[in-house]
């Protein structure tokens, strides 16, 4: 009798944030669908709403970076360099940008890389790439790609293609 009366308030309790958190994901999931960029990356396999949104309020106007492959280093997803003399260092990313974008794009990497069956060329690189080094830093270059894919669909309207089979 004592533990039910500590543990009933506590069952509210997280029904309640269940509820609360279900319907902000809804309204994250409608606001995504009624932006014309975000419901166009979320043709992306991996990418979801959130990381859609994220993306699409980052970049901003697409048209601002000349080149798409200076997205990967706008969100610090490209590694630094050292340069002295003879000497050509290559280290880790640079990590410059929105972590949080970031972040989000490292997810969407590792979910296409472990969670998408469907068979893709991006991803049978990632896998090889994986074998090489490590599931890391695939993830690292994969969402690297994923960003550059990503913002060539913004400046195209373009929605992404699966390859034809």
């Amino acid at each position: 009798p004592d533990l039910k009366e500590v543990i009933e308030p506590l069952l509210a309790s997280m029904t309640f944030l269940e509820s609360q958190i279900k319907s902000l994901d809804d309204a994250v999931t409608r606001k995504a669908r009624k932006s014309p960029a975000s419901h166009l990356l979320m043709t992306v396999p991996g990418v979801g709403p959130i990381t859609a949104l994220a993306f699409a309020a980052t970049i901003d106007d697409a048209h601002r970076f000349t080149r798409s492959r200076a997205v990967g280093a706008y969100l610090g997803l490209t590694t630094r360099r050292y340069q002295s003399g003879e000497m050509d260092y290559t280290g880790r990313i640079s990590k410059y940008g929105d972590g949080l974008l970031r972040s989000l794009l490292f997810e969407a990497a590792n979910s296409l890389l472990t969670i998408v069956r469907r068979p893709h060329p991006l991803k049978d690189w990632a896998r090889r790439l994986r074998k090489r080094s490590s599931h890391k830093k695939a993830c690292v270059a994969l969402a690297r790609k994923l960003a550059v894919i990503m913002h060539k669909m913004m400046v195209s309207g373009e929605p992404f293609r699966w390859p034809e089979t």
